[in-house]
């Protein structure tokens, strides 16, 4: 089967198994597990923070960010389509009372224009307290779309010029690094703290990080173990998180160019049509036409002939490149995208 619905479906090469079986390890509840303890300074070091947090989900980094940032009845402005609003239970209400503004973009992408004083609120005693903006990089409901950098600049810019702090929910900025060559350390700086997951297009099993200044990593490191994030001899996972760190950012381009050989098929295919008509890194999204079926029924063909998609609606259709699926598989998925969508 070519696995094409996620990035998350990818397995730990030899060599990361290695790593990770011969991982130095201690309690890192306790003290300092030393394998977790270079991850995190690798990882801060590379985004150009004081400290990071090391956790078992993007969501967890994702709702200790938004929690670190927020008290019960302030709210945090983010795009309609993001992961922390669509994709995580709506945590930051369950768990830590805070409410959300929703803007909507272009397939994700907000511009500095949408932000201007009049979205925060006034101090008064009927309303919630305007504290954060949060933005997705890339954009996974955007089909991997990259934020524009010097949107994200301004928009980062006026949010500090407000009194607000600023959140990036980086799952996959590996990618968007990989797309523009803007560094790590770059796209950090804009903003206080920055979510970063391993687990996709690094190929890690397990894990992701939040980076920020190191009072606020602090406070984060004590809601991680309010969060059930606590884990004991962690630098077995870690070690994976770590390889994936320093031997797999740069082989991102090429699950890009995959990515791009099949939006090109879909593009030459007449019962398909791409959504957005242009793939900035690893994922794509398309739409099929009625005349042909739903999205359902043609997930369930695709998979009759050896590959696996996601579909997202009820004509749309994920696809995602990832280090486990080779050209020659590509070329496979996209000689079936074309066969099934004619």
């Amino acid at each position: 089967m070519i696995d094409l619905r996620s990035d998350t479906v990818t397995q730990p090469t030899a060599a990361m198994r290695q790593a990770m079986a011969n991982a130095e390890v201690g309690d890192a509840v306790i003290d300092v597990d030393p394998t977790v303890d270079r991850l995190e300074r690798l990882t801060a070091e590379l985004l150009g923070k004081e400290a990071a947090v090391y956790m078992p989900s993007g969501s967890m980094t994702n709702q200790i960010a938004l929690r670190i940032h927020c008290k019960p009845g302030d709210e945090f402005l983010c795009e309609v389509g993001c992961h922390v609003y669509n994709y995580e239970q709506a945590a930051f209400a369950q768990l830590s009372g805070i409410a959300t503004h929703t803007l909507e973009g272009e397939y994700g992408v907000l511009t500095p224009e949408q932000f201007h004083d009049g979205l925060i609120r006034p101090e008064n005693d009927h309303m919630v307290r305007t504290r954060l903006v949060c933005l997705e990089n890339t954009h996974n409901r955007g089909a991997g779309k990259v934020q524009p950098y010097e949107y994200v600049e301004k928009i980062c810019r006026w949010a500090h010029a407000a009194g607000l702090q600023t959140h990036l929910d980086g799952a996959r900025l590996f990618n968007a690094v990989a797309a523009t060559g803007v560094s790590l350390a770059d796209w950090g700086k804009h903003f206080d703290t920055v979510s970063v997951c391993f687990s996709k297009g690094l190929g890690a099993p397990v894990g992701s990080c939040l980076a920020g200044p190191a009072d606020m990593m602090r406070e984060a490191r004590r809601h991680r173990k309010l969060f059930g994030g606590g884990m004991r001899q962690a630098g077995i996972i870690a070690a994976g998180a770590l390889y994936g760190l320093q031997h797999n950012r740069e082989r991102l381009t090429e699950d890009h160019e995959h990515a791009q050989m099949l939006a090109n098929a879909v593009q030459n295919t007449a019962g398909l049509s791409l959504t957005p008509e242009t793939v900035d890194t690893n994922i794509i999204i398309f739409r099929v036409d009625p005349r042909i079926g739903t999205a359902a029924q043609f997930v369930s063909h695709l998979k009759e002939a050896g590959v696996a998609m996601m579909a997202i609606s009820a004509q749309a259709v994920r696809a995602v490149t990832h280090l486990d699926v080779n050209r020659p598989q590509i070329e496979a998925a996209a000689a079936t995208l074309k066969k099934l969508g004619s």
